[in-house]
């Protein structure tokens, strides 16, 4: 079904007042609890000079800041739409466009990871000429370039078939009524496909690499494959949002009354539950980085303690 179907789905189900700032608390307290972690991991990274001269912690880094941007964008549209329902078509473009930038670079960081990941672990002696700071700002800036040059023509597009009153009117601000043009939904289609075939390709190859290493060098496997368990269930979620438009049009056809939750359900589970996980790999289960962490947390850490 076409954007202007999912508007008059929203339109004629509209969630009762108690179902609406129950749906808002949760995700506004889930925001807060992720942000507030996510802040705490950027101070501890920056506080310390051992964090900002590792690689792995760099793309951590970015990944978080990453994810907080995207998370605040998304929550905010999400309070948005129930408060004021309808807003300005430029608004909602800027938004929508910084929320598809860093919800397709988060898989793309990923797989930037999971290769630093292969690298320390099967080509030791290799990591820190290959690994390096400048190449890792580099390759943060090739992530956020892959990201433009996917999402950007959906701006030029539209801006070059849609009358200029257009962006002046309001809408429900989706991706989907910001971006109307049905020549966007197929290129949207392939390019998700291509970052599907790519992010998994090497997600897998480095992934079991990794692990194959880990068994024959007597390292603590059963660590390995509980990183390699959550790295990948990371990364299905949020490749997941791949085909969340597919997934919703399905949901919209089975369950036409109950479209909203299903769209509640959908960002939860595609949006913030795999932000959600990252400061549980790096913040939790990584020994140095939990270490400094606790220190924050425990408001014991000194600034010129490196």
């Amino acid at each position: 079904m076409n954007a202007s179907g999912n508007v008059t789905v929203v339109i004629m189900y509209r969630d009762p007042l108690v179902k609406a700032v129950t749906k808002n608390i949760i995700v506004v307290v889930l925001s807060i609890f992720i942000n507030y972690i996510n802040v705490s991991l950027i101070q501890t990274f920056r506080k310390h000079q051992i964090f900002y001269t590792n690689p792995r912690y760099i793309l951590f880094c970015h990944l978080v800041v990453n994810d907080m941007i995207q998370v605040t964008l998304t929550v905010s549209l999400f309070v948005i739409s129930y408060i004021l329902y309808r807003i300005n078509v430029s608004v909602c473009c800027a938004i929508i466009l910084v929320a598809l930038f860093t919800t397709e670079n988060t898989p793309l960081n990923l797989a930037c990871m999971a290769v630093e990941c292969y690298i320390a672990i099967c080509l030791p002696l290799r990591h820190t000429q290959i690994c390096t700071v400048k190449r890792t700002l580099v390759l943060i800036g090739l992530i956020w370039f892959t990201s433009v040059i996917s999402v950007l023509p959906d701006l030029f597009i539209t801006l070059a078939t849609v009358p200029i009153t257009f962006f002046r009117s309001e809408v429900f601000c989706l991706r989907e009524t910001a971006f109307q043009n049905p020549v966007l939904l197929q290129k949207r289609d392939i390019t998700y496909m291509l970052y599907m075939v790519l992010v998994w390709l090497i997600i897998i190859f480095t992934y079991f690499k990794i692990l194959f290493t880990a068994k024959a060098a007597s390292i603590d496997a059963k660590k390995a494959r509980a990183t390699i368990i959550l790295h990948g269930f990371q990364v299905l979620l949020c490749m997941a949002t791949y085909a969340e438009h597919t997934l919703k049009q399905v949901l919209q056809q089975w369950f036409p009354k109950n479209y909203l939750d299903s769209l509640f359900a959908c960002y939860i589970l595609f949006q913030m539950l795999p932000r959600s996980i990252s400061p549980m790999i790096y913040g939790v289960r990584d020994k140095t980085f939990r270490k400094y962490l606790r220190r924050h947390l425990l408001c014991r850490d000194k600034s010129t303690q490196w």
